[in-house]
């Protein structure tokens, strides 16, 4: 099963870049721009087909894909026959179309995942028991995966108010810094094979949560679908949630506690995967969250991303004339620079995790 769950999980990779880039690839053909090459992954090319003027092609580097369009670069050298079709010869609208076909794929798929995900899987209910514990904080070595929590300070309750009456023990510094204890403990009450158990924990404070933990989570119940109306409701609700916490990337970049949330590519693919080794329904919502985080950075207006080749076609209809290619060529290296800072940041964090508690899926 865990070799499985990697094979799943590239599949499921796979299938979000073929479906980006056959966004770009299908919106070229429409406007009757020459695409060179349709390339899963990148180069070395491991295998590579010609089917009429296109060559498609597997790389041996999973990390995204391409599509070749003649002419992207304004500079290049074509032969005459081709040059009416290359990219930088056509109209701005066409160019943005063939450009923001690729997010709106991944915009669209991610709306489509997440409907299905709510109205034929439908979300975790969450249980009382107590589901992973974190390293480093009160509830570890005290609290056991398993335990049903019963009551907090002597009060029972749903696990949201029992959450809340944690949380409402409060650090006596104001305002709070990273992992100060609470001013008094908590008390703690679990049911431990059928026997209920007490203890008093104090709990410290989480800045990337912005309250006080014990560090635990619940265990998920089972799933409950919604109606279709109220699934289209909450799906149109989550997607923008998942769109604004992603804009917000440029902000995480600079708070150093925000920083350390951000993930790469390495964290979604084990998320992914782990996913599937526990509950493999969840991995619809995974792929639909990974979908529209991929279109939303994606549509950053900085070259070499989507959103910065549409940015430069809309500045040259403004200006009524071609953006000069030294311009492009050092605004292409400031967003290169910042790409690889995102990815190198999202990679350390996701190296951390790996060789410490992990990614904490549920």
């Amino acid at each position: 099963m865990t070799f499985l769950s990697f094979v799943l999980a590239f599949v499921g990779f796979a299938l979000l870049v073929i479906l980006h880039e056959l966004g770009h690839f299908s919106a070229a053909k429409w406007v009757g721009m020459r695409v060179e090459k349709f390339s899963l992954f990148f180069p070395p090319t491991i295998w590579s087909k010609k089917v009429g003027e296109t060559e498609y092609a597997i790389g041996s580097i999973p990390a995204g894909g391409y599509v070749k369009i003649s002419g992207m670069n304004p500079d290049e050298d074509l032969p005459e026959e081709v040059r009416d079709r290359a990219y930088h010869a056509q109209p701005v609208w066409k160019r943005i179309v063939v450009i923001a076909a690729g997010p709106a794929v991944n915009l669209v798929l991610a709306f489509v995942l997440l409907f299905i995900f709510f109205a034929a899987i439908g979300p975790e209910t969450v249980s009382t028991k107590v589901g992973v514990i974190e390293k480093g904080y009160p509830a570890a070595g005290v609290l056991r995966p398993g335990d049903r929590l019963v009551a907090v300070d002597g009060r029972p309750g749903e696990p949201v108010d029992l959450s809340k009456r944690i949380a409402s023990h409060r650090c006596s510094e104001d305002p709070p810094t990273a992992r100060c204890k609470a001013a008094r403990p908590v008390e703690i009450t679990v049911m431990r094979n059928g026997r209920p158990r007490t203890f008093e924990l104090t709990p410290i404070y989480d800045p990337a949560n912005e309250r006080t933990r014990l560090g635990f989570s619940y265990a998920p119940g089972p799933h409950e679908t919604l109606p279709v109306g109220e699934a289209f409701d909450t799906t149109a609700d989550r997607f923008w949630f998942i769109t604004r916490r992603t804009l917000e990337l440029p902000v995480r970049l600079i708070d150093p506690v925000k920083r350390k949330e951000l993930s790469g590519v390495v964290g979604s693919y084990e998320v992914t995967r782990q996913t599937i080794l526990k509950q493999i329904e969840n991995v619809v919502g995974i792929l639909a969250i990974i979908s529209l985080s991929l279109a939303i950075v994606n549509l950053f207006p900085f070259l070499p991303l989507d959103g910065g080749h549409i940015f430069w076609a809309i500045v040259e209809k403004v200006r009524g004339r071609p953006v000069p290619l030294r311009v492009m060529e050092r605004a292409g290296v400031v967003g290169f620079m910042l790409v690889i800072l995102i990815f190198l940041i999202g990679l350390s964090n996701d190296i951390d995790r790996l060789s410490g508690e992990g990614f904490q899926v549920r």
